[in-house]
């Protein structure tokens, strides 16, 4: 058992939870509670932690059978969780790495491309409603906050083991490899010459999403095939970033549900 905070493994742990520099470093990144790690891939765990409080009450035996796990007291623990109420098991997990060229390549497929989104739970929310509306993927931008963040994590409810995602360095050269990978890509913008739901979705799709303050740059809302907008009532100027999302995706997903 883990008694000491000052045990390496411990601060291993708390800096992979707070620094993103140690996150790419290492290929690795930390998740908390029952749901993510009853989710998580087990070929992805590297390594498991579980509070004394939780382990005496073994609520986690069949899954805990199948991965080798450390007993930490309860205020150690405390001190390498990022939450203030800690379930009592936290996981390392190895980072995804997706092939981009045979993800892009698939049939008819919805994509989401997020230009520098910062908030944490905006960006876990656009995964979790994409794998709901059964996206292909998420490419974002490399100013992007991390989608390993702590928050990010718990904001997408376990949809991050799941969801294809990717980081361009260069957003033009990206969106230039999907137009000639024959994709329709529309900008969420205010300019937008059609409203969304006046577009055609049924072959495939990418939907670029901008920055929560700024929107799209203009330079970027120049690469889409089209620009469009969300209706809007009242003094509503726009919709917040997840959910100007999650209208697209799902209009796009209720397009592609009727021809199937």
């Amino acid at each position: 058992m883990i008694t000491s905070a000052a045990n390496s493994r411990v601060k291993n742990v708390i800096k992979l939870q707070k620094k993103a520099k140690e996150r790419k470093e290492q290929n690795s990144f930390i998740v908390e509670g029952i749901k993510m790690f009853r989710e998580a891939p087990i070929e992805q765990i590297k390594e498991v932690y579980i509070s004394k409080s939780l382990y005496e009450k073994m609520a986690l035996e069949e899954k805990l059978s199948q991965v080798s796990y450390e007993v930490v007291e309860d205020n150690v623990f405390a001190q390498m969780s990022d939450t203030k109420t800690p379930q009592g098991v936290l996981s390392v997990l190895e980072m995804f790495h997706y092939d981009l060229d045979e993800r892009l390549a698939r049939a008819n497929g919805t994509w989401m491309v997020l230009e520098d989104i910062q908030d944490p739970g905006n960006l876990g929310t656009i995964l979790r409603t994409g794998e709901g509306a059964g996206i292909e993927g998420v490419i974002m931008t490399n100013n992007t906050v991390d989608i390993y963040n702590p928050k990010t994590i718990r904001s997408t409810m376990g949809s991050l083991y799941r969801v294809p995602f990717f980081v361009t360095n260069n957003v033009e050269e990206t969106l230039q490899k999907m137009k000639e990978n024959d994709f329709s890509i529309y900008a969420a913008h205010l300019a937008g010459e059609k409203f969304y739901d006046e577009f055609l979705y049924e072959k495939k799709t990418a939907f670029l999403i901008g920055n929560e303050g700024n929107g799209l740059k203009e330079t970027t809302a120049k690469l889409a095939t089209s620009c469009l907008k969300i209706p809007m009532e009242g003094n509503v100027e726009s919709l917040n970033a997840a959910v100007a999302s999650s209208v697209l995706m799902y209009e796009a997903y209720r397009q592609k549900r009727s021809i199937k």
